[in-house]
């Protein structure tokens, strides 16, 4: 397992990760290496590397159990640089069995603060704030820059190449109309093409030219919400985040992003690489650097978020309870109608290839019914991950057992 750092290392250091477990002992279940008798464990940073990664053993397969869980977490770094804590800081392994199983993502409840990273496979889930992050920038062979949509961000093309030069006012006439949910279609043109098409981004595709390469006006979003509505409600969105002006140009195989507050005569600048083991690097405004987000891009499936939807008609819409699968990593999903055959029966056999949609919101949102707090039982899912698994998935629920909203669970099954 990888721990990957937000920028290459500079200094030697190391990083302290602890062991929580749930129906699991260290030594009988599962080991590590390095070996971590009292349930922590010390891994070197090392000058001029970008990660450093531990083993992870299972001693008991093939499996004994569908309840044993084992959390490993960041506790503390010691590097040379001042540094904090970012992007993901837990990783969780499952020990239900490969064949499938029952998964509760944590989504935070009602604020739905996280995104959950989901591999179908390895049955591990990746947590993250969706408040650590602001741009993705992409690590395939188009060079584009990708908004957080959880937290309901847009983006306008200005006609200004000089970044130093927009002010406040000079785009403030624009504040109401880039910002997802004001029933206009034409918002659609500030947030990423909702089916995940990269070549969809709000951001123009980066040109090796510099003069084509505009500054953008960046609307924040929200932080995430911290207030407790009634049950079956949510509470997504907190304070306005505000808006920042940013540039990005291209730099042989890398970018180059220029950002600054709207009022700022001049801006800050940061190279960010590719990683082709990535969907994308994240970069984060809050902290002035890349964060480590999204797994390894043929290592999820499935990511539980908040996210920028499209209303037919109505434009850009923000949805609760969301599910995305890894399209941009490989995985492909479609619907199957109970109508057509039941989730029990349904076999590899009855796998239609052609399908599969070149869309990330074939789960979606349409999965549940929010009025009655139930979720439909007229349809389920066949994925294909990334390495060419396939899976049938039926979501179960997205309440707890006192009608609290942001609670999803699903089950899932191999197709072999």
């Amino acid at each position: 397992m990888f721990v990957v750092f937000s920028e290459t290392a500079t200094a030697n250091g190391t990083v302290t990760i602890g062991i929580t477990s749930e129906e699991a002992s260290y030594g009988v279940d599962f080991k590590t290496t390095p070996e971590a008798p009292s349930l922590t464990f010390t891994l070197p940073i090392i000058a001029g590397q970008d990660k450093t990664s531990f083993l992870f053993q299972n001693l008991i397969f093939p499996f004994d159990s569908d309840q044993k869980v084992v959390t490993f977490q960041i506790l503390s770094i010691d590097y040379a640089r001042e540094t904090n804590i970012q992007g993901y800081t837990t990783s969780v392994v499952s020990f239900e069995e490969s064949l499938g199983g029952v998964s509760e993502p944590h989504i935070g409840g009602p604020n739905q603060g996280n995104q959950i990273y989901v591999d179908l496979s390895s049955e591990t889930t990746t947590e993250v704030f969706r408040e650590s992050w602001d741009l993705g920038f992409y690590c395939g062979d188009d060079f584009r820059v990708g908004l957080n949509g959880s937290l309901y961000m847009a983006a306008k093309k200005l006609d200004a190449t000089n970044i130093d030069a927009v002010t406040q006012a000079s785009v403030s006439q624009y504040f109401n109309q880039v910002a997802i949910g004001t029933f206009d279609p034409a918002n659609m043109d500030y947030v990423d093409d909702p089916t995940g098409a990269i070549s969809g981004t709000a951001i123009d595709a980066i040109s090796v030219n510099d003069a084509d390469n505009h500054v953008y006006l960046v609307n924040l979003g929200y932080t995430v919400g911290t207030t407790t509505p009634v049950p079956g409600s949510v509470a997504i969105a907190g304070n306005p985040r505000g808006w920042k002006k940013i540039r990005v140009l291209r730099q042989g195989d890398q970018y180059i992003l220029q950002y600054a507050n709207l009022n700022s005569t001049s801006h800050q600048e940061v190279v960010i690489e590719k990683d082709a083991a990535y969907n994308f690097r994240f970069f984060s405004f809050n902290t002035n650097n890349t964060v480590s987000v999204e797994p390894m891009k043929d290592q999820w499936d499935l990511n539980f978020t908040v996210f920028t939807n499209e209303i037919a008609g109505s434009g850009s819409y923000g949805y609760s309870d969301f599910v995305l699968n890894n399209l941009k990593g490989g995985a492909k999903a479609y619907e199957v109608s109970t109508s057509f055959s039941s989730y029990a029966d349904f076999s590899v056999a009855n796998i239609d290839e052609s399908l599969f949609q070149n869309d990330q919101r074939v789960i979606g949102a349409d999965w549940r019914d929010v009025f009655s707090g139930t979720v439909y039982t007229n349809r389920f899912y066949v994925l294909k991950d990334p390495n060419g698994i396939y899976y049938k998935i039926r979501m179960l629920g997205f309440l707890n057992t006192d009608g609290v909203r942001g609670y999803p669970k699903f089950e899932y099954a191999l197709l072999q």
